[in-house]
């Protein structure tokens, strides 16, 4: 069955170059948009399940292995094709709505769906690449897809945020390209499974100069501080679905990217320290700015920020619990930052704006908005029994059981930023729901179609189903890590 593992990546790039001669046809350009993106779920939930019994590997022209480039599917990437294939398939449906709802059904932009397909396409890429240059690959895809988006519609503002966010990701890409070349001279591969016995032969200063390059390259991408000045800037400008996949995708990617290298090609490297602080000051620093904001977009987007700590916390720790924990936390965090974001684009419509001292009484004019926002913010907060409180006990527990100084203070500093992020979704709950507008709306309230407000419940309830599947969502992302700290299962896989 390895003939299915290229299938998410070939099928949105088909799909992107057929919408693309339908341009003409908007009605058949989503009909494609739709299809494709189903039948990337159906595919990867497959892989998922045969993932169990080891990874599939292809060597694609059927080149020999350290020559060609090479797709893995181990379970760790097929847990994530799955959850980008739901997300990506959720918010093409909601932007779909949103189309047909301010009129622009017949006459939309021809270039999104094209686009958005070839998003998809670089995200999934990246996620079953075996060799560095092919991840690097996966990310120019989609880093090009989403320069085009973030500026749809050329506004002032989305060009001027656009820039920066171009700016910022092509220094990521030089740098990151730069490792490529680095690491290609120093160990004459890039295939990540030689690259393991190789890298090892290396001086440890050679070694520490090559991981450090990874992990700024990847901690740019992923929003990591003081690397995500430029995310609440460039997001919040961007329309409803598009900065909802960005916020759900995007960042993961890199943080894919981190998970992959750390635990691969450099196991117990002696930067997990540093990780370690930046995952503090991710929290924290990221918590405080969305306390400080007004706004909706920029006050989630600050949340995405410092959210990433905890994802970092687990793999700094670099054990299994650790990593297992950070794990499940990713897919948990993508489904909820999106639905959130998509929920934000609701409220935008409904009251106008997204600023909070413009907003009022949605909890009564709107009642099943105040709903799909209520859950999945206690789900980012925390609380119990909500899959967010499971993600973060797990990391709580590795850093308990790792026992350092350092651990027990990224305990704490989880409780404190966990803390903070329900103060802050409290307040936008009581100021956009509660209180009584004490402004008249910027605009006249638009209506939101079932094609808008169904992806978004589906995502909701996609949250809520993380806390009913914990326990065997758990026990998988405990197998992905120890495929991951054991190394051994992924190199025999590709280097039989």
């Amino acid at each position: 069955m390895t003939w299915l593992v290229p299938l998410p990546v070939i099928m949105p790039l088909l799909g992107a170059a057929t919408t693309l001669l339908m341009f003409r046809r908007p009605r058949v350009q989503r009909a494609i948009s739709v299809s494709v993106l189903t039948a990337t779920l159906l595919v990867s939930a497959v892989l998922l399940v045969l993932a169990a019994d080891g990874p599939l590997v292809v060597a694609v022209g059927g080149w020999p292995v350290p020559l060609g480039i090479v797709l893995v599917a181990d379970q760790l990437a097929t847990l994530m094709l799955v959850v980008s294939a739901a997300v990506t398939l959720c918010v093409l449906l909601y932007s779909i709505g949103q189309g047909g709802a301010d009129g622009d059904e017949e006459h939309p932009l021809s270039v999104y769906h094209p686009t958005y397909l070839i998003l998809t396409a670089g995200v999934t890429n990246a996620f079953l690449s075996g060799d560095l240059f092919n991840l690097y690959v996966g990310f120019e895809i989609l880093l090009a897809a989403s320069y085009v988006l973030i500026t749809l519609g050329g506004t002032e503002t989305r060009i001027r945020a656009g820039t920066t966010y171009v700016v910022v990701s092509l220094l990521s890409s030089v740098i990151f390209l730069a490792a490529i070349g680095l690491i290609y001279a120093a160990t004459g591969t890039l295939n990540m499974a030689q690259l393991v016995d190789r890298l090892d032969t290396l001086p440890d200063g050679v070694r520490m100069v090559l991981q450090g390059m990874l992990l700024l390259a990847f901690g740019i991408k992923a929003a990591i501080f003081p690397l995500s000045a430029w995310l609440p800037d460039s997001y919040p400008t961007a329309p409803a679905p598009v900065t909802a996949v960005f916020a759900g995708l995007l960042t993961k990617v890199g943080v894919y990217a981190i998970i992959r290298t750390e635990t691969l090609l450099f196991p117990g490297g002696r930067v997990a320290d540093l990780l370690m602080v930046a995952a503090l000051s991710t929290m924290i620093v990221g918590i405080l700015g969305a306390v400080a904001q007004s706004d909706l977009k920029r006050l989630l987007s600050f949340t995405l920020v410092s959210h990433i700590g905890y994802l970092l916390f687990g793999v700094g720790l670099a054990s299994r619990t650790g990593i297992a924990a950070a794990v499940f936390y990713t897919v948990h965090h993508i489904v909820v930052q999106t639905t959130l974001f998509l929920v934000a684009g609701l409220i935008e419509r409904r009251g106008g704006s997204t600023a909070l001292d413009r907003l009022g009484g949605l909890a009564r004019t709107a009642p099943v908005l105040a709903i799909l926002f209520f859950v999945p913010a206690l789900n980012l907060a925390g609380i119990p029994p909500f899959s967010g409180f499971l993600g973060k006990l797990g990391l709580i527990q590795a850093g308990v059981d790792d026992g350092t100084a350092l651990s027990w203070l990224l305990v704490a500093g989880s409780a404190v930023t966990s803390l903070l992020t329900l103060y802050a979704l409290a307040r936008v709950w009581n100021l956009a729901f509660w209180r009584d507008p004490s402004a008249e709306p910027a605009s006249a309230p638009l209506r939101s179609p079932g094609l808008m407000l169904t992806p978004t419940a589906l995502l909701v309830a996609a949250g809520t189903a993380l806390t009913l599947a914990a326990g065997p969502l758990y026990s998988l992302t405990d197998a992905v890590a120890g495929d991951l700290m054991e190394r051994t299962p992924y190199v025999q896989a590709v280097l039989p």
